[in-house]
């Protein structure tokens, strides 16, 4: 019997320990209550408003490769004739700095098997080392561009090296310290033209600042998901003007004239200036969208 008793205590207490966690999550105290869980500033009348801008900046990156093959009897060949060929390109481009350029050279050599067909006809390599035809050897020149304004130069110089492949321009923006900053100081405001507005609307005073937050987290807690009625703001995000910022390494924000080309290697070595210039196109660096958030809790007055 003692036993009995026992083991129904203990499924009492295992049945209480697994309704916990249940009850624990139970919503807090209707509102209006003393005791609701609520951030300090939640005390009296507030407006959580969240601004969130949008802004369009011109790429300051891009890149792309070259490849320059060459077929020969020995590796040894193949390999040196590949390495001349992107040499004086390789000397042309690095003249005109890292800060501009970068240059990353890659070699790869492979050989090219005799070939036979067979039983059904379809061409198969004879992979043996005694069936050797010759040797395959790539160079490949990977180009990132630093500095937009060199960049139709720098493409032109190595189509009139004449690689064997040029793959496509790739463009990335990479934001500044200086536009990171103005863009989220542009949330902030937009936060505060949001609450003003949504305060004036409903017939309120917007107070004093209860709280700001550039990472956008405090109109984002559970408390105000709760209600709502807390929030303003969020959805479609406010496009800003970007044109006074200057990005570095963008073209549409320099307000200085390009440098001029660096000085060619010497002659025979590299694309003379007419070829150069017979290969250039316009490469036109796209826009790239930047946003940003902020959140601003502020007190309402009637």
């Amino acid at each position: 019997m003692m036993r009995r008793l026992v083991s129904t205590a203990a499924l009492a207490l295992l049945a209480g320990g697994i309704a916990a966690p249940a009850l624990a999550q139970t919503p807090p105290a209707t509102i209006g209550e003393r005791y609701v869980p609520a951030p300090w500033w939640m005390r009296d009348p507030v407006i959580a408003s969240m601004g969130f801008v949008r802004t369009e900046v011109q790429a300051n990156r891009a890149g792309f490769s070259a490849t320059f093959q060459v077929v020969d009897r020995s590796a040894t060949d193949a390999s040196r004739a590949a390495a001349d060929r992107v040499r004086a390109l390789s000397q042309a481009l690095a003249a005109y700095g890292v800060d501009k350029v970068r240059v990353e050279t890659t070699l790869t050599t492979r050989p090219l098997y005799d070939q036979y067909r067979d039983e059904s006809g379809v061409l198969r390599d004879n992979v043996r080392s005694d069936r050797i035809e010759r040797y395959q050897a790539d160079a490949t020149v990977s180009i990132t561009i630093r500095d937009i304004t060199v960049l139709e130069r720098v493409y032109a110089t190595v189509l009139a090296s004449s690689p064997t492949s040029v793959g496509q321009v790739g463009f990335n923006l990479e934001p500044d310290n200086e536009l990171i900053t103005w863009l989220s100081g542009e949330a902030v405001k937009d936060s505060a033209n949001r609450a003003r507005a949504a305060a004036a609307n409903a017939g309120a005073s917007l107070g004093p600042v209860r709280v700001i937050d550039p990472t956008g987290r405090a109109c984002q807690t559970d408390v105000l998901a709760g209600w709502p009625s807390y929030s303003s703001g969020g959805g479609l995000a406010t496009t800003v003007d970007s044109s006074e910022v200057v990005v570095t390494g963008s073209r549409a924000r320099s307000v200085a004239a390009p440098p001029p080309p660096p000085a060619p290697p010497p002659p025979g070595t590299a694309p003379s200036e007419a070829q150069i210039e017979a290969a250039r196109l316009a490469l036109q660096p796209p826009l790239r969208q930047i946003t940003d958030s902020a959140c601003v809790v502020y007190g309402l007055s009637n």
